[in-house]
């Protein structure tokens, strides 16, 4: 698992790997930021806390410096990339009520997307392939059901034109499958409330699920339950192979004695849903709470952080095997690099490569005082 990215580390660390101050606000900047990249500079974006307390969304570089900055009025979440216009949304952390549509290259005005009343973001969503579309993992609080908001972005103002059933509660990740008509819907199962904060209301009696949705008519086409003994088990976030094959991080919310797989596979064709353990001597180690999974560019390496532990997990996408661990303070955001490789963001500031999964990742930036949020997606060529 070891790749040829590591002649790229060895070039960052002799030039400097410090964060420069540049931060850049509006198209023009955008643009003269762009202009300056080589075309083989792959880029990334991701929501994170600066130094100031405020918050943004920012695309980064290898070296960690800020190609772009867009700021935001609370903590962000996740990001989502359109594969044709290659616009980004990004999602506020739940119970936010917010999003905002940015251009990495600054070719448009970013624009606020605002949830409707009686619904919160979960801070997920994808795009249409046509790009036109954005369906988002949304919370109708007052009957505590999950749905998927529809908001069409093709006009100078962002327009909900509907919702349909996530097929469960709580929806929190989405994702499409190849197929490029069904999206598949991690239902955490948890019953939430904006007056709440942040409070879970139904832990004794949750049911979280894996939906298959038909994307142009929002029917369900088939749900798949955690385990009866893992109802506690959150399913949260995903990753999805080209066969179609969807990996599954939980976060359990059981008691914390309990040393439950945290990672799960769905196989589409069967509908099986498989959990996937780690070694004896990591089980009680990892805090129960998966953060971010993540597919190698390759297709044979899937990447699951642990941020309250500390650890980034590898398994074998093949069949679950697990790899390895390393460990990392407070690593979260996971993006493929080339050769089954990741890159790595913590909430130190920190940007890590994982040439080497059996060892430690190698710190490629550090930002003092920034805290990247929990995920980390590519924009560009790795």
């Amino acid at each position: 698992m070891r790749s040829t990215g590591i002649d790229r580390r060895q070039l960052l660390l002799g030039t400097g790997t410090g964060l420069a101050a540049l931060a850049a606000h509006g198209p023009a900047a955008f643009a003269r930021a762009a202009q300056a990249l080589d075309a083989q500079d792959p880029l990334f974006a991701a929501a994170r806390r600066e130094a100031d307390g405020t918050h943004s969304v920012v695309v980064t570089g290898l070296d960690g410096m800020t190609r772009a900055r867009v700021p935001l009025p609370d903590r962000g979440h996740d990001v989502a990339v359109c594969p044709g216009t290659g616009r980004c949304l990004v999602f506020a952390r739940r119970p936010g009520t917010f999003a905002v549509l940015f251009d990495p290259l600054g070719r448009s005005e970013p624009v606020t997307v605002a949830a409707v009343p009686g619904r919160h973001f979960y801070g997920h969503g994808v795009f249409s392939p046509d790009g036109r579309l954005v369906f988002a993992t949304e919370n109708d609080f007052e009957t505590s059901r999950g749905v998927i908001g529809v908001y069409d972005l093709s006009g100078e103002t962002p327009v909900r034109v509907g919702e349909y059933w996530s097929g469960g509660v709580g929806p929190h990740d989405i994702l499409p499958l190849p197929d490029g008509r069904t999206l598949v819907v991690a239902n955490g199962g948890i019953e939430t409330h904006p007056d709440r904060a942040r409070a879970k209301l139904n832990i004794a009696t949750m049911r979280p699920n894996i939906a298959l949705i038909d994307r142009p008519s929002g029917s369900i086409l088939a749900t798949i339950e955690a385990p009866a003994h893992l109802h506690q088990l959150s399913l949260r976030h995903m990753a999805v192979g080209a066969a179609g094959k969807v990996w599954i991080g939980g976060q359990y919310e059981g008691p914390e004695d309990d040393t439950p797989p945290l990672m799960a596979s769905l196989d589409i064709a069967s509908g099986r849903l498989a959990m996937h353990d780690v070694p004896d001597a990591l089980r009680g180690g990892l805090a129960n709470y998966v953060g971010s999974v993540a597919l190698s560019r390759d297709g044979e390496v899937v990447a699951a952080s642990c941020p309250r532990a500390g650890k980034v997990l590898y398994f074998k996408a093949g069949d679950g095997t697990f790899l390895a661990a390393q460990d990392r303070i407070d690593a979260c955001g996971l993006a493929p690099l080339d050769q089954g490789a990741f890159l790595i963001s913590d909430g130190q500031g920190g940007l890590s490569d994982s040439l080497d999964p059996a060892g430690t990742p190698a710190l490629l930036a550090a930002a003092p005082g920034v805290a990247w949020d929990n995920h980390l997606v590519a924009l560009g060529p790795a």
